[in-house]
Protein backbone atom coordinates (compact mmCIF):
# COMPACT_ATOMS: atom_id res chain seq x y z
CA UNK A 1 0.00 0.00 0.00
CA UNK A 2 1.39 3.47 -0.92
CA UNK A 3 2.50 6.14 1.55
CA UNK A 4 -0.34 8.35 0.24
CA UNK A 5 -2.83 5.71 1.38
CA UNK A 6 -1.10 5.43 4.74
CA UNK A 7 0.02 8.95 5.70
CA UNK A 8 2.68 9.01 8.43
CA UNK A 9 1.92 10.06 11.98
CA UNK A 10 1.91 13.80 12.59
CA UNK A 11 5.44 13.95 14.06
CA UNK A 12 6.94 11.88 11.26
CA UNK A 13 4.99 13.85 8.67
CA UNK A 14 6.38 17.12 10.05
CA UNK A 15 9.91 15.78 9.75
CA UNK A 16 9.24 14.56 6.21
CA UNK A 17 7.73 17.92 5.23
CA UNK A 18 10.93 19.57 6.52
CA UNK A 19 12.90 17.28 4.21
CA UNK A 20 10.70 18.07 1.21
CA UNK A 21 10.87 21.80 2.02
CA UNK A 22 14.66 21.52 2.01
CA UNK A 23 14.78 19.64 -1.28
CA UNK A 24 12.55 22.13 -3.10
CA UNK A 25 14.33 25.07 -1.45
CA UNK A 26 17.64 23.63 -2.65
CA UNK A 27 16.39 23.42 -6.21
CA UNK A 28 15.29 27.07 -6.11
CA UNK A 29 18.60 28.29 -4.67
CA UNK A 30 20.58 26.19 -7.16
CA UNK A 31 18.64 27.64 -10.09
CA UNK A 32 17.06 24.34 -11.08
CA UNK A 33 13.78 26.17 -10.45
CA UNK A 34 13.74 29.87 -11.34
CA UNK A 35 11.32 32.71 -10.70
CA UNK A 36 8.19 32.12 -12.78
CA UNK A 37 8.76 28.38 -13.11
CA UNK A 38 5.82 26.14 -12.27
CA UNK A 39 6.37 23.45 -9.66
CA UNK A 40 5.18 19.91 -10.38
CA UNK A 41 1.74 19.10 -9.02
CA UNK A 42 1.28 17.76 -5.48
CA UNK A 43 0.71 14.30 -6.92
CA UNK A 44 3.86 14.45 -9.04
CA UNK A 45 5.95 15.72 -6.12
CA UNK A 46 4.56 13.00 -3.88
CA UNK A 47 5.58 10.41 -6.45
CA UNK A 48 9.02 11.97 -6.96
CA UNK A 49 9.82 12.03 -3.27
CA UNK A 50 7.86 8.87 -2.35
CA UNK A 51 5.80 10.60 0.31
CA UNK A 52 2.11 11.30 0.85
CA UNK A 53 0.29 14.33 -0.51
CA UNK A 54 -0.26 15.80 3.00
CA UNK A 55 3.53 15.85 3.46
CA UNK A 56 3.98 17.70 0.16
CA UNK A 57 1.12 20.05 1.00
CA UNK A 58 2.73 21.05 4.31
CA UNK A 59 6.08 21.68 2.62
CA UNK A 60 4.43 23.84 -0.06
CA UNK A 61 2.47 25.75 2.57
CA UNK A 62 5.72 26.66 4.34
CA UNK A 63 7.39 27.67 1.08
CA UNK A 64 4.42 29.97 0.41
CA UNK A 65 4.59 31.41 3.92
CA UNK A 66 8.29 32.12 3.42
CA UNK A 67 7.57 33.95 0.19
CA UNK A 68 9.42 31.54 -2.09
CA UNK A 69 6.43 30.27 -4.06
CA UNK A 70 2.97 31.57 -4.92
CA UNK A 71 -0.14 29.47 -5.51
CA UNK A 72 -2.57 30.41 -8.29
CA UNK A 73 -6.03 28.88 -8.13
CA UNK A 74 -6.46 26.26 -10.82
CA UNK A 75 -2.95 26.77 -12.16
CA UNK A 76 -0.63 25.44 -9.47
CA UNK A 77 2.39 26.79 -7.58
CA UNK A 78 5.07 28.99 -9.09
CA UNK A 79 8.48 30.19 -7.87
CA UNK A 80 8.08 33.83 -6.80
CA UNK A 81 11.48 34.58 -5.21
CA UNK A 82 14.96 33.16 -5.52
CA UNK A 83 17.71 33.61 -2.92
CA UNK A 84 21.24 34.42 -4.00
CA UNK A 85 23.06 31.23 -4.98
CA UNK A 86 25.74 31.93 -2.35
CA UNK A 87 23.11 31.39 0.35
CA UNK A 88 23.55 27.62 0.07
CA UNK A 89 27.18 28.08 1.17
CA UNK A 90 26.13 29.99 4.28
CA UNK A 91 23.16 28.11 5.74
CA UNK A 92 21.04 25.00 5.42
CA UNK A 93 17.42 25.11 4.31
CA UNK A 94 16.35 24.14 7.84
CA UNK A 95 18.17 27.12 9.31
CA UNK A 96 16.77 29.52 6.74
CA UNK A 97 13.24 28.27 7.43
CA UNK A 98 13.73 28.78 11.19
CA UNK A 99 15.09 32.28 10.67
CA UNK A 100 12.14 33.24 8.48
CA UNK A 101 9.66 31.98 11.09
CA UNK A 102 11.48 34.02 13.72
CA UNK A 103 11.29 37.06 11.47
CA UNK A 104 7.49 36.81 11.39
CA UNK A 105 7.46 37.16 15.17
CA UNK A 106 9.95 40.00 15.11
CA UNK A 107 7.87 42.05 12.66
CA UNK A 108 4.90 41.98 15.03
CA UNK A 109 6.86 42.30 18.27
CA UNK A 110 9.50 44.85 17.35
CA UNK A 111 7.07 47.02 15.43
CA UNK A 112 5.09 47.52 18.63
CA UNK A 113 8.26 47.92 20.69
CA UNK A 114 9.40 50.73 18.39
CA UNK A 115 6.01 52.42 18.66
CA UNK A 116 6.11 52.32 22.44
CA UNK A 117 9.75 53.38 22.51
CA UNK A 118 8.81 56.52 20.59
CA UNK A 119 6.12 57.32 23.13
CA UNK A 120 7.90 56.27 26.34
CA UNK A 121 11.64 56.59 25.86
CA UNK A 122 13.63 58.74 28.22
CA UNK A 123 16.38 61.08 27.08
CA UNK A 124 18.95 58.61 28.43
CA UNK A 125 17.36 55.78 26.46
CA UNK A 126 17.36 57.92 23.32
CA UNK A 127 21.06 58.50 23.89
CA UNK A 128 21.51 54.73 24.12
CA UNK A 129 19.66 54.15 20.87
CA UNK A 130 21.74 56.87 19.21
CA UNK A 131 24.97 55.30 20.47
CA UNK A 132 24.14 51.85 19.10
CA UNK A 133 23.02 53.39 15.81
CA UNK A 134 26.24 55.36 15.47
CA UNK A 135 28.35 52.27 16.13
CA UNK A 136 26.40 50.33 13.53
CA UNK A 137 26.69 53.21 11.03
CA UNK A 138 30.45 53.48 11.53
CA UNK A 139 30.86 49.76 10.94
CA UNK A 140 28.58 49.82 7.89
CA UNK A 141 30.53 52.69 6.36
CA UNK A 142 33.75 50.76 6.91
CA UNK A 143 32.28 47.57 5.44
CA UNK A 144 32.57 45.56 8.66
CA UNK A 145 29.03 45.42 10.12
CA UNK A 146 28.38 42.55 12.52
CA UNK A 147 25.45 40.84 14.18
CA UNK A 148 26.40 42.01 17.68
CA UNK A 149 26.01 45.69 16.77
CA UNK A 150 22.74 44.99 14.97
CA UNK A 151 21.41 43.10 18.00
CA UNK A 152 22.48 45.92 20.31
CA UNK A 153 20.52 48.42 18.22
CA UNK A 154 17.32 46.36 18.30
CA UNK A 155 17.68 45.58 21.99
CA UNK A 156 18.13 49.26 22.87
CA UNK A 157 14.81 50.01 21.18
CA UNK A 158 13.05 47.13 22.96
CA UNK A 159 14.47 48.40 26.26
CA UNK A 160 13.15 51.90 25.54
CA UNK A 161 9.60 50.50 25.26
CA UNK A 162 9.81 50.26 29.06
CA UNK A 163 8.07 46.90 29.22
CA UNK A 164 10.39 44.13 30.33
CA UNK A 165 8.43 41.49 28.40
CA UNK A 166 9.61 42.87 25.07
CA UNK A 167 13.22 42.30 26.10
CA UNK A 168 12.37 38.87 27.54
CA UNK A 169 10.80 37.69 24.30
CA UNK A 170 13.73 39.01 22.28
CA UNK A 171 16.10 37.17 24.60
CA UNK A 172 14.11 33.96 24.14
CA UNK A 173 14.59 34.18 20.36
CA UNK A 174 18.23 35.29 20.62
CA UNK A 175 19.70 32.26 18.87
CA UNK A 176 17.40 32.51 15.84
CA UNK A 177 17.69 36.30 15.74
CA UNK A 178 21.47 36.28 15.84
CA UNK A 179 21.54 33.49 13.25
CA UNK A 180 19.31 35.50 10.94
CA UNK A 181 21.45 38.60 11.43
CA UNK A 182 24.71 36.76 10.84
CA UNK A 183 23.31 35.26 7.66
CA UNK A 184 21.89 38.50 6.25
CA UNK A 185 25.06 40.39 7.18
CA UNK A 186 27.17 37.77 5.41
CA UNK A 187 25.00 38.25 2.32
CA UNK A 188 25.29 42.03 2.68
CA UNK A 189 29.08 41.92 2.97
CA UNK A 190 29.33 39.90 -0.23
CA UNK A 191 26.62 41.90 -1.98
CA UNK A 192 26.52 45.39 -3.39
CA UNK A 193 27.57 48.51 -1.50
CA UNK A 194 24.03 49.79 -2.01
CA UNK A 195 22.65 46.84 -0.08
CA UNK A 196 24.54 47.87 3.07
CA UNK A 197 23.50 51.48 2.60
CA UNK A 198 19.84 50.49 2.47
CA UNK A 199 20.12 48.74 5.83
CA UNK A 200 21.67 51.86 7.33
CA UNK A 201 18.97 54.10 5.85
CA UNK A 202 16.27 51.87 7.35
CA UNK A 203 17.91 52.05 10.79
CA UNK A 204 18.14 55.83 10.47
CA UNK A 205 14.42 56.12 9.67
CA UNK A 206 13.59 54.16 12.84
CA UNK A 207 15.84 56.34 15.00
CA UNK A 208 14.42 59.57 13.59
CA UNK A 209 10.84 58.44 14.23
CA UNK A 210 11.64 57.48 17.83
CA UNK A 211 13.44 60.80 18.36
CA UNK A 212 10.37 62.64 17.04
CA UNK A 213 8.15 60.63 19.43
CA UNK A 214 6.07 59.55 16.44
CA UNK A 215 4.84 56.12 17.47
CA UNK A 216 3.03 55.16 14.27
CA UNK A 217 5.96 56.18 12.08
CA UNK A 218 8.37 54.26 14.31
CA UNK A 219 6.23 51.11 14.08
CA UNK A 220 5.97 51.33 10.29
CA UNK A 221 9.70 52.06 9.92
CA UNK A 222 10.63 49.05 12.06
CA UNK A 223 8.23 46.70 10.32
CA UNK A 224 9.42 47.92 6.94
CA UNK A 225 13.04 47.34 7.94
CA UNK A 226 12.40 43.80 9.18
CA UNK A 227 10.35 42.91 6.10
CA UNK A 228 13.09 44.28 3.86
CA UNK A 229 15.65 42.17 5.75
CA UNK A 230 13.47 39.14 5.04
CA UNK A 231 13.22 40.07 1.36
CA UNK A 232 16.99 40.53 1.14
CA UNK A 233 17.37 36.97 2.40
CA UNK A 234 14.97 35.25 0.01
CA UNK A 235 15.24 37.44 -3.08
CA UNK A 236 18.47 37.80 -5.02
CA UNK A 237 17.00 40.81 -6.83
CA UNK A 238 17.49 42.77 -3.60
CA UNK A 239 21.28 42.49 -3.89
Amino acid sequence: MSSAENPPATGKRARLSDDIYGLIFGRIVAGELNVGDKLPSENDLADQFNVSRPVVREALMRLRADGLITAHQGLGSFVSAQPASRLKLLASADNVAEYLRCQEVRIALEGEAARLAALRRTDAQMDGIDATHQRFAASANEGRINAEEDLAFHRAIADAANNEFFVSVLDSTHEAMSGFMRLTISLTRSGSARRAQKVLEEHTAIVEAIRARDGDRARVAMQFHLDQARQRLINRERD
